[in-house]
């Protein structure tokens, strides 16, 4: 950027000039060109990316086919029971279930960036539609049905899910970890589960020992929506009156663990035949499912009472086709109702989808498009709401399944679909006979894998036990609460870690060692590493300390405003406390002492020699190769930083940068007037001042010309920072030479420390004698 015109800014009768930005810099026209770079085909690849399906439709071929035709059938199969059992969950009729299972399988395969995902019901996500629809009923009771309720949601969730996906902010997902995520899914499985023991044993007249503490006039009386510790303790009461569901629901699950575990015994015996054994294992739901269907059709067909009771509960009539299918129910009265539930609910739906998208993407070798996969989920939603479908979201167990049955491409979600549509139309006289303990049965055998094994659990504590206790956070919470308290606990402890550690990063003062290549001497090289001895560096290593007044400093995070304090607080605190004061201030009267800094007592002549014996500071040597950000606050604490140590110091202090690699950080730094060789009398210490008047009191040059500025600028010594490309020969320099306090690398910085040093030392011994009792002028290399 060409040298800009000298500013200046006139405050009363004092004038405040800044100096001329000499070295190039990147300008602000270039990050907009950047950004703007060939819009018109910046804006063709942005149309191309909603619909990924026409990268790969062109190529597909038999022998993806046949691998889509098994996964499609085989994930049909599973989510025709499975979307059932969830709607049972969400308390809606079983057909709303397969209404969001068609849709979900049939629409994704457009938008998809996943070969694996399967989008439908899940049980989490009905969890929390039924507690939405008890919410909205008990605060408005009878003004709405709860199909109607689940529409509006869905559609409202999903418009907000692909808003978020188009303006391309799916990073956002990016800010909630892992043990998080698993936290609230663990504790989401155990409620969901445990709320299905009623059901699994036919218990009559559940009632909960009290309302929900957390959401007000909800009265849980009767219901499984409860905090899951009132719903353990009343099932435990309500054992005596368990009916003759138990022996479907009993039955269904124990048949359903002996199939699974006796394939997968069977798989490791005998590995040739495993993926038979697999396709077994795959169907035990459907197998259980028709099984005990037709035993409750032996047992109920004449045992109907004179009131139209059975002696156990099933499904009865599942409307045929899609009779429900219409334009959703919006009125502003409903949304009014539903908008305190709505960040709960497009949470889950973002936050479970992107977790088992990314996760199948690691697994199978293949990277997935955040905010493609939100726009699907939303463009899912959105459609869904016209066939009267309830929110749907990716599933962990028919992902796994579809990922195991070799799928090859999203199009097996066509074939999953039709299966969905065959049992709309063909089988819904068979429904009428499913007991509803079997779909509890389902239900908990499917969350069970939800909950985090010990072995996972145990590399969350191993990694980062502050981490672990954020997934135990979110388990009791979501057990003794509700999901909704669960997910909002673990978001706010992970933006507190990440807050915490974005305000204490770590940072090493450095010293030296050399290191040789085994067997030879001859490439030995210097590696800086940190001073104090911790379990990663040999304790047998010894550490050289950099030359006496020199510090070499590395910030392992950006630097930002939330850590910006904490840099200059342990540069200052540490140049205190190691390196000599340059004036001595017992000459100086107690009355015009600073107020905060008093300095040793009067005539304290030990404290003082102690002070003597320590290095005078020369060089502060900052290593910025972890640094990618930095911002006005830090530059502002870095000038701070300046200021106060050459206060302490009473004279200039050399400020030594490496590894500046990105432009914005450099022009940054130019901007506060670093690598340029100033010291900080003649710069200002306010960037950009709040208070124009505290800012025109300040201490500073009066009046500075910039041109007078440059010309006392003290000589440069030259530092040689490598050569490159053609220019080697000549000994081009790698780092800009107007910028002389920016270095390429860390043993360069400390070397032009260590130079300036030398030379300090010599004019220091020159001047001693030949003008002995006059003060001497350092210079600035």
């Amino acid at each position: 950027m060409a040298s800009a015109t000298a500013k200046a800014k006139t405050f009363g009768k004092k004038v405040i000039g800044y100096p001329e930005e000499r070295p190039a810099l990147v300008s602000s026209v270039d990050y907009v060109r950047n950004l703007t770079h060939d819009p018109k085909r910046q804006a063709s690849n942005y149309l191309k990316r909603l619909f990924p399906i026409f990268g790969w439709i062109t190529r597909y071929n038999v022998g993806w086919a046949a691998g889509d035709l098994i996964a499609g059938l085989t994930v049909g199969i599973v989510v025709v029971p499975q979307s059932m059992s969830y709607a049972q969950i969400a308390t809606l009729p079983p057909q709303y279930g397969l209404y969001s299972a068609f849709v979900g399988v049939m629409t994704y395969c457009l938008f998809a960036t996943s070969k694996d995902v399967s989008i439908g019901p899940v049980a989490v996500m009905s969890l929390q539609v039924s507690q939405i629809i008890k919410y909205v009923n008990d605060h408005h009771p009878n003004e709405w049905s709860s199909p109607e309720i689940a529409t509006a949601l869905a559609f409202i969730c999903g418009f907000i899910v692909l808003g978020i996906g188009l303006l391309r902010l799916g990073w956002i997902v990016e800010l909630i970890p892992l043990p998080a995520v698993s936290g609230f899914m663990t504790g989401s499985a155990i409620n969901i589960a445990v709320g299905q023991v009623p059901g699994l044993m036919g218990i009559t007249g559940f009632e909960c020992v009290a309302p929900h503490p957390y959401i007000p006039n909800i009265n849980t009386s009767n219901s499984t929506r409860a905090a899951t510790y009132h719903v353990v303790i009343n099932t435990l009461k309500g054992l005596g009156r368990t009916q003759k569901d138990a022996a479907f629901g009993l039955v269904g699950l124990f048949f359903l663990y002996a199939i699974r575990i006796t394939c997968d015994r069977l798989s490791r015996r005998y590995p040739r035949r495993a993926r038979i054994f697999f396709f077994i294992s795959v169907f035990r739901n459907a197998f259980v499912i028709v099984v005990l269907t037709l035993a409750a059709w032996l047992y109920t067909r004449h045992r109907k009472s004179a009131k139209g009771k059975y002696p156990i509960k099933i499904l009865q009539t599942v409307p045929r086709g899609f009779k429900n299918v219409g334009s959703p129910s919006l009125p502003r009265s409903l949304l009014s109702a539903l908008a305190p539930k709505f960040p709960v609910a497009t949470i889950i739906l973002l936050l479970e989808h992107i977790a088992i998208s990314k996760s199948f993407g690691r697994i199978n070798g293949y990277k997935i498009d955040p905010n493609q996969e939100l726009i699907a989920i939303g463009v899912t939603n959105t459609v869904g709401s016209v066939f009267n479908a309830y929110p749907a979201t990716g599933s962990f167990s028919r992902s796994a399944l579809k990922s195991k049955s070799g799928v090859r491409t999203p199009l097996a979600g066509i074939l999953s679909g039709i299966v969905v549509i065959v049992a709309l139309y063909g089988l819904t006289p068979a429904f009428f006979w499913i007991p509803t303990a079997a779909l509890s049965a389902v239900i908990i055998h499917a969350v069970a894998d939800l909950v985090a094994k010990p072995s996972q659990v145990y590399a969350f504590w191993r990694v980062s036990p502050l981490e672990f206790v954020i997934w135990f956070a979110a388990v009791l919470t979501t057990i003794f609460s509700s999901i909704e308290n669960g997910i909002y606990v673990s978001i706010c402890t992970s933006a507190a870690l990440l807050i915490v550690r974005l305000a204490h990063p770590r940072g090493h003062f450095l010293g030296r060692v050399r290191v040789h290549s085994e067997g030879t001497t001859a490439d030995a090289r210097d590696v800086f590493v940190p001073l104090r001895s911790n379990s990663v560096i040999n304790p047998q290593v010894r550490v050289e300390p950099p030359p006496r007044g020199v510090l070499v400093y590395r910030f392992e995070d950006s630097f930002i405003y939330p850590n910006s304090s904490l840099l200059n607080s342990t540069l200052v605190d540490y140049v205190k406390g190691n390196t000599r004061r340059g004036k001595d201030v017992r000459l100086i009267p107690l009355g015009d002492r600073p107020w905060n800094d008093p300095g040793p007592r009067h005539g304290a002549q030990e404290e003082w020699e102690r002070n003597e014996a320590l290095p005078r500071l020369h060089a502060i040597v900052l290593d910025f190769s972890t640094i990618s950000q930095i911002d006005t606050t830090a530059v502002q604490a870095l000038v701070d930083t300046r200021v106060e140590v050459e206060k302490w110091v009473d004279g200039p202090v050399e400020f030594h940068f490496a590894t500046i690699l990105s432009p914005w950080i450099r022009r940054a730094l130019v901007a506060g007037g670093f690598g340029l060789g100033r010291t900080a009398s003649t710069l200002h210490r306010e960037l950009a001042a709040l208070d124009p008047y505290a800012a025109a009191a300040a201490p500073g040059p009066d009046v500075p010309n910039p041109t007078d500025v440059e010309a006392k600028a003290p000589p440069e010594v030259p530092v040689h920072q490598g050569s490159y490309g053609a220019n080697a020969g000549a000994e081009a320099g790698v780092i800009q030479a107007d910028t002389p306090f920016f270095h390429l690398d860390l043993p360069s910085a400390v070397a032009a420390a260590e130079s300036g040093l030398t030379q300090l030392s010599r004019e220091h011994s020159t001047s001693s004698r030949g003008d002995e009792g006059k003060d001497v002028k350092h210079r600035i290399d």
